[in-house]
């Protein structure tokens, strides 16, 4: 969510902290603002939107100093308005908050009984006005700061800077993400390595709990016990990745192109491209075959990638699996045996609802798998196995390379699953794998056809709903078709499987109702195809994503057939996903909605 950004420099340091929180924008915000130190005082720029109207300010009213924190805010508590926007600050102290304090309203009683007067509508005046608290009463801004952390309750991430304190930044993490980076008689505070790739590639994360007193000599860490702790640094490689648009117009149309690159890495690390064999890089600490049940937790797109996999670990493994939105899964209290697996799906590797049930179930003594874009996230470090998904940094917020990446690690984890239950032969194992190697050429094919695409989302763009249908694999594609074109286009939809038509949705259908029908030609296409009989009984524009046999068998007039190459049933969800990615890509271009940031969404949830 919020970007958080602090630099200990040795120059003018308001343009750096600008840049740093450009590399966030992907995070989604609404107001930016900077704060430094100029002789001493703690002085502020800030503006409601994009990080442009900060930078117009900053021409206008330039910072000098060599000290400074900034941050992107994502509202929570209070109206995205420049008032409160971040940083906040009274006289003494200046605070950048991600996350949410549950308990501020009654801090803020307790302080404004004690003469605090709060100028905002947000919680993160209630840590600022704390801090300021202990600072009236003399305490030094370490046991300021020491004092004021055991009172906060919720999911937060730190930074402050004090009047008079040059050389000092103090940062804390509960929930999410907050990371060290280590430069030349310089230090740096960051959401993540990211936002402190210009000036490094040396970052610590700190764990749950810690908190640090930066100096432009080093950083001392301590627990939430306030006993001082090391932590590893680390080697970032964030720095490799050039963070632009490239020849795209938006983000998410480069990475919606990026798919077979980045597919086809994910498979080199998973399977033996030689010999068409799942080879996982890990040694796996439990054994498939002794499993009774796997449980699956995410959110979003990870959730779909999931629910997808379910099917795959059904069919070729013969093993159970639960899916679970993780938000409900936290709370739901299941029962789980022991040393069974549980994997949990995270682009970013820090969603709070995801982590939350993570150690849920390691309560629970279940193994824990995560699948990640990020191997030094907080889900990672608290797994007993990680599997990468070598997808790169993923800006745009709407999910595209990264479904489709996790989806390929879960298609090896299946196939391994299905070798070590006795389910699948040696033969099946490398059809298997042959399928998921021609997957990056397949999805090029795909991508051929988006000028088709494009034309058709003109017309989905004058609309005001769209239902998407698909049996099988194919429903949960419909409902990540939905969750796209809600996303970024605005435009109400929903996925629903085919078969449940007659049991509700079919009372939307009527003329002007676009209906998505996401249909390979496989051994569930007939049923399928009645369910098409029955919107164009009543008039429904359909819109079917097929291949040629699909297309020469569908007995319905459609408004528009895509047709993708032929390809084995188990990876269509993997090529299919990216007709939908793009018919919501382009709908939003043509309605002109803001692609990459869609309102009210962040990149990383790592709030409740």
């Amino acid at each position: 969510m919020c970007g958080i950004i602090g630099i200990l420099g040795h120059g003018p340091v308001a343009e750096q902290l600008v840049d740093s929180l450009k590399r966030l924008e992907y995070r989604g915000y609404d107001s930016a603002g900077v704060a430094t130190l100029e002789g001493g005082r703690l002085v502020r720029r800030r503006a409601e939107g994009k990080l442009k109207n900060l930078e117009t300010r900053l021409q206008r009213e330039p910072l000098k100093g060599h000290s400074g924190i900034g941050h992107t805010r994502w509202a929570t508590h209070g109206k995205p308005t420049e008032h409160n926007a971040h940083p906040h600050a009274t006289e003494r102290v200046a605070v950048v908050h991600n996350g949410i304090i549950e308990n501020f309203r009654e801090l803020r009683e307790e302080l404004e009984k004690a003469g605090a007067k709060f100028v905002t509508e947000t919680d993160t005046e209630t840590v600022l006005q704390l801090v300021d608290s202990y600072l009236a009463k003399g305490l030094t801004p370490v046991d300021a700061v020491k004092a004021a952390l055991p009172k906060l309750r919720g999911a937060f991430a730190l930074g402050f800077m004090f009047a008079g304190e040059d050389n000092l930044i103090i940062g804390a993490r509960k929930g999410p993400p907050l990371a060290i980076g280590y430069g030349d008689k310089e230090m740096y505070l960051g959401s993540d390595a990211i936002a402190l790739s210009p000036f490094t590639d040396r970052v610590s994360y700190l764990e749950d709990g810690d908190w640090v007193v930066m100096s432009r000599e080093g950083a001392t860490i301590r627990d939430e016990h306030g006993t001082v702790v090391q932590r590893p640094i680390i080697k970032s490689a964030a720095s490799s990745f050039l963070i632009d648009k490239a020849n795209y117009r938006h983000f998410m149309a480069k990475e919606i192109h990026e798919q077979p690159e980045v597919v086809g890495h994910t498979l080199a690390r998973y399977f033996d491209m030689a010999t068409e064999k799942v080879a996982l890089p890990e040694r796996l600490p439990f054994d498939f075959a002794k499993l009774d049940r796997i449980s699956i937790s995410a959110c979003g797109t990870a959730c779909i990638a999931g629910q997808i996999a379910k099917y795959w670990f059904e069919r070729l493994a013969r093993l159970p699996v639960d899916v679970d939105i993780a938000s409900e899964f936290r709370y739901r209290e299941a029962p789980l045996r022991k040393q069974d697996l549980a994997i949990f799906i995270s682009q970013s590797g820090e969603t709070a609802d995801t982590l939350a049930a993570l150690r849920y179930a390691k309560e629970q003594g279940q193994y824990v798998l995560s699948i990640v874009n990020v191997p030094s996230s907080t889900i990672a470090r608290e797994s007993d196995v990680v599997m990468p998904t070598l997808a790169g940094p993923e800006v745009g917020v709407a999910s595209t390379k990264a479904f489709t990446c996790q989806l390929t690690v879960l298609a090896a984890l299946a196939i391994a699953a299905g070798r070590a239950r006795g389910v699948l032969s040696e033969a099946d194992e490398t059809a298997l794998a042959h399928a998921l190697v021609e997957v990056p050429r397949l999805m090029v094919a795909t991508l051929a056809l988006e000028a088709q695409i494009e034309h058709l989302a003109r017309d989905i763009s004058k609309r005001s709903d769209v239902l998407y249908l698909g049996r099988g694999t194919s429903y949960p594609l419909a409902m990540e078709g939905a969750l796209k074109l809600k996303e970024i286009s605005y435009i109400h939809a929903e996925g629903y499987a085919a078969g449940e038509l007659k049991h509700g949705p079919i009372a939307l259908i009527d003329e002007k109702m676009p209906v998505v029908v996401i249909a390979p030609f496989d051994r569930i296409f007939e049923k399928t195809v009645s369910n098409m009989q029955e919107v164009a009984a009543r008039g429904g524009r359909i819109i079917l994503i097929t291949d040629p046999k699909g297309a020469a068998h569908a007995t319905v007039d459609s408004l528009e057939t895509i047709i993708l190459p032929e390809m084995p049933a188990t990876v269509t969800p993997l090529v299919y996903a990216l007709p939908v990615q793009l018919l919501a890509y382009h709908t939003a271009v043509i309605m002109g909605t803001d692609v990459d940031q869609p309102r009210n969404l962040a990149k990383s949830v790592t709030v409740e």
